[in-house]
């Protein structure tokens, strides 16, 4: 059986080469590329971030990555965006008063957490909807790792994840073929790896 072909998108930000191991570990055959011919034929697309929900969109746009990331999931093709690349998922990010256009595939904005302490980083617990494909078999108690002062309102009744830290936040979202994690799962050790195994499992 072949492995499945997984493109890590390379527009600059994201923690490009820990993300490509923890996908090789998992079975995925994996490319580092910002070749938008590759992420069109990739099997999953995967689209890390970080820092600011601005430099990031700038950068998707710079190697003209926002329709073909659009369209793959207007085609039923698998994506998952991780932290920042989570974030710009949404219809806009809001950061020290500058709001900047996100990819609108997910409904939201994401919005600084009201919360004592940030970056909220560290190991948290989350609470996923039932019939998760992301968190299939993992235990409730299961802890992943998060950085981040920014985050989107969480949607349970579109069936997101949800975690905490000052306020409730979408810790993940899966719509169709797009799934989105605001922890780092290349960062959460075997939970991490978990995940991300079973989202290649949706890629069949």
């Amino acid at each position: 059986m072949s492995r499945p072909r997984v493109v890590v998108l390379d527009y600059g930000s994201g923690n490009l080469r820990s993300a490509q191991r923890a996908l090789e570990r998992v079975g995925a055959e994996v490319a580092v590329t910002a070749d938008l011919a590759a992420v069109a034929a990739a099997d999953g697309l995967v689209v890390p971030g970080v820092g600011a929900y601005a430099a990031c969109m700038a950068g998707v746009d710079a190697i003209g990555a926002r329709r073909t990331i659009v369209d793959r999931v207007a085609a039923g093709r698998p994506v998952l965006g991780i932290c920042v690349g989570m974030q710009i998922l949404y219809e806009l990010g809001e950061e020290h008063g500058v709001r900047t256009e996100g990819l609108g595939l997910l409904a939201g904005e994401v919005r600084r957490l009201a919360a004592p302490v940030l970056p909220h980083m560290g190991w948290n617990t989350v609470r996923p909807p039932a019939g998760s494909a992301l968190f299939a078999g993992l235990p409730a108690d299961t802890r992943f790792y998060f950085v981040h002062s920014y985050a989107a309102k969480a949607d349970v009744d579109a069936g997101d994840t949800v975690a905490e830290h000052g306020e409730p936040f979408a810790a993940a979202a899966e719509r169709g073929p797009l799934s989105a994690t605001q922890f780092h799962p290349e960062k959460s050790g075997d939970a991490g790896a978990y995940v991300l195994r079973n989202w290649l499992a949706t890629l069949a």
